[in-house]
């Protein structure tokens, strides 16, 4: 992928060269969107939001990662649904419902190894579900800084041209980030499951 010709494409007016960077980077915007939101039905809207928001404002871009410039948009539009939220009070069940599925949920089912036992599909979708919960308690600037990180493996920088925040805040953020999660998942049933680096104490001054 030409990504430099496509965006320029895309500046110019043309929406199948943006489409083409759309379904480059549809996967890690809808992933984000919905670590942050924590339900399927929002993190969509968030990501159709933002996809329509980065199409009206490509002409704006100015260079660096893309990829960041397109999570910043989402994570902003995240942010301002949020603050919705906080402000309109939930006027049905369906608001207060807990979504346990991840994104591609029965996807997911369909590519169960041929060697892992139900047994242990299961223990897998409860350890996903506990992380799912405990960034779901995490304020939203935290939340964003670790799922950019731990779950779509940006880089300091690029975590902090996706997020706004300057670099020192982005791993001020993330180091907090991980103690919560930490701490959490600690409480949880199946802690002593968890891959090694969710179980490792907190490291100590010297």
């Amino acid at each position: 992928m030409d990504e430099a010709a496509l965006i320029h494409a895309a500046q110019a007016g043309q929406l199948d060269p943006f489409n083409e960077l759309i379904a480059v980077y549809q996967s890690p915007v809808y992933n984000l969107a919905y670590r942050i939101m924590g339900e399927a039905d929002s993190a969509a809207d968030a990501a159709q939001e933002a996809f329509i928001s980065a199409y009206k404002n490509v002409k704006y871009y100015r260079g660096g990662s893309f990829k960041a410039w397109l999570l910043r948009i989402v994570t902003n539009a995240c942010y301002d649904e949020l603050r919705r939220r906080k402000r309109r009070p939930a006027a049905s069940l369906e608001a207060l419902t807990v979504v346990e599925q991840g994104p591609d949920a029965e996807a997911e089912a369909s590519l169960v190894a041929r060697d892992e036992s139900p047994e242990a599909f299961a223990e897998r979708r409860e350890l996903a579900r506990q992380l799912q919960t405990c960034l779901d308690a995490l304020p939203e600037d935290m939340r964003a800084v670790v799922v950019m990180s731990d779950i779509l493996g940006m880089e300091y920088a690029e975590i902090s041209a996706g997020t706004g925040a300057a670099l020192g805040t982005v791993k001020s953020r993330l180091s907090r980030a991980r103690a919560r999660m930490r701490e959490c998942l600690r409480n949880s049933p199946n802690w002593e499951l968890l891959p090694a680096a969710f179980r490792l104490e907190e490291e100590t001054t010297p």
